[in-house]
């Protein structure tokens, strides 16, 4: 999935330390979250591909156990095809959320290709499946809940939530 956008709200904060320097602010959401690890707990792989370079996306992702992390890519298909090879996980078999123009490329060549509610229109249309929820506000969880309950593993997921 993309960051920018899918699992933050797509603000880019910045603030000045004391010395000056320039500071970049995420905001994450919980439930995504909660979703990564539920993603993770049943077996299925993750991963982000963004454009950006962030120390709070690399530490997120640590605790979350997201499995692949790409950033700083300026063409994403690369780094998707490069999960492809180490995998060996067939483009059918991949569900990718995205946002905006730079991941209509990957979005053109997964079996589910999701769009946040707030995407643009080109992405929106791109879209097997259209999430209710915004970037960064549970996109994220709907789209692993949707794939959980596909699976028919979405009440033994909530069991080992609650454990």
């Amino acid at each position: 999935m993309d960051v920018d956008g899918t699992l933050t709200d797509g603000s880019v904060t910045l603030a000045s330390t004391p010395d000056n320097h320039a500071l970049e602010i995420k905001t994450f959401d919980a439930h995504d979250g909660q979703g990564l690890t539920l993603a993770v707990t049943a077996g299925l792989r993750t991963g982000v591909i963004t454009g950006r370079a962030s120390a709070a996306l690399r530490r997120r992702c640590k605790e979350l156990d997201v499995e692949f992390v790409y950033e700083k890519q300026g063409h994403k298909i690369a780094a998707y095809e490069d999960v492809l090879r180490r995998t060996g996980v067939k483009e059918s078999e991949v569900a990718y959320l995205g946002d905006d123009l730079p991941d209509l490329t990957i979005m053109r060549r997964v079996g589910l290709a999701v769009a946040v509610a707030n995407a643009t229109p080109e992405v929106r249309r791109a879209a097997d499946y259209r999430t209710k929820a915004p970037g960064g506000k549970g996109a994220a969880r709907e789209l692993v809940e949707l794939i959980l309950k596909s699976k028919g593993v979405w009440e033994e997921m909530i069991d080992k939530a609650r454990a």
